[in-house]
């Protein structure tokens, strides 16, 4: 019998730094913190969904490369079937990739950005490698080529719109950089629908660029963690390698198709969230000593005078969830969801506040 064991001992020396992933849980708190869309599934979705439960049958696997689903996904992005792969969410993806291509090579990160990105690449035996942005936050496609050029880069992250900044990356510039190495390039378009141009058209061009899309965001289906990959049909061959059997369970594969089914109500909600984007980042600049960044996603960075934890614990107290960012390059600044008009008046209210406004 074994006195003692600690597993510790057995974790990769390069894990033992890592810092999980924490998605603080509130019950009851105005939820601002996760760039969820606000507003629940449309009935009609509802309605599609219960109507193909009904001859779903889950006692069997998916269909481990949800045909029907990419077919769908065909239709809405213009790419052929096979130039696309599906996942447990773009978190599934962004692993998958590091795990194909990253390990024991540099991944570089146009940073500050995601933090996933980082620990995905940590995961997979990567190095990760800052590509600083300019102060205002705008990419910097010099320092990025510069550090693409490494013979052993492996990887390029970009996120456009950039999380958790809201700028984006105009695709002349993701051309230069994908001209200029001969490392995967992979785009990360998670917010596309609120606002920038898609980098899609490159892929003609570029046979080493990625581009990553979620439900999650605009098509309200976070809950269910339905992520999708565009790429050349040699890459997804690639990624194939090592994708689990049946990673997409077949209740998400079916709610995601009818969200597809019935895109023009989603539309409808997309052009609120802009509406109600402008009405908070107004508001948000109208409350002296804050200063809000130009968002084209879901989601606005704002920098307070006070320091970002007790701005934070200050509206946590009031009933609103947000996301502290405070860290390099974000020093005092916090990240607020779109929500709902309500939502986003209380948020408002309860910043004012806290600053003494």
């Amino acid at each position: 019998m074994i006195d003692s064991f600690d597993p510790a001992e057995l974790l990769r020396p390069d894990l033992r730094e890592l810092v999980p992933y924490e998605a603080p849980v509130h019950p009851g708190a105005v939820k601002l913190d996760a760039n969820e869309n606000p507003y629940d599934l449309p009935a009609t979705v509802r309605e599609e969904i219960a109507s193909l439960l009904r001859d779903d049958p889950f006692n069997r696997y998916p269909d481990p490369l949800a045909i029907e689903l990419r077919q769908e996904l065909a239709a809405y992005t213009g790419l052929p079937a096979e130039c696309i792969m599906a996942g447990n969410g773009a978190d599934e993806l962004i692993q998958n990739l590091m795990l194909a291509f990253g390990g024991g090579g540099r991944v570089v990160i146009a940073t500050p950005t995601f933090s996933m990105y980082r620990i995905h690449a940590v995961i997979a035996g990567a190095m990760p490698v800052s590509a600083p942005r300019r102060t205002d936050f705008s990419l910097d496609p010099e320092v990025v080529i510069a550090a693409a050029g490494h013979p052993a880069t492996r990887l390029v992250f970009l996120c456009s719109p950039n999380n958790p900044t809201g700028n984006v990356t105009p695709p002349a510039e993701a051309a230069a950089i994908l001209a200029n190495t001969r490392a995967l390039v992979v785009v990360d378009e998670a917010y596309l629908e609120f606002g920038g141009e898609s980098c899609l058209p490159l892929l003609e061009g570029y046979p080493n660029l990625v581009m990553l899309r979620t439900m999650s965001k605009a098509f309200g289906l976070a809950g269910l963690r339905v992520g999708y990959l565009l790429g050349s049909p040699a890459v997804v061959r690639q990624l194939l390698r090592i994708k689990q059997p049946f990673n997409l369970n077949r209740f998400s594969q079916l709610a995601a198709r009818a969200a597809l089914a019935h895109r023009a109500e989603f539309e409808a909600l997309i052009r609120r969230i802009r509406e109600n984007r402008q009405a908070l980042y107004d508001g948000l600049n109208a409350v002296p000593g804050v200063t809000a960044f130009p968002s084209e996603a879901n989601f606005i960075l704002f920098r307070t005078p006070l320091p970002a934890g007790d701005v934070y614990h200050g509206l946590l107290a009031g009933g609103v969830l947000i996301r502290n960012m405070h860290g390099p390059g974000l020093q005092n600044c916090l990240r607020v969801t779109v929500g709902r008009e309500d939502e986003n008046r209380l948020f408002l209210e309860k910043l004012k506040l806290i600053l003494g406004g």
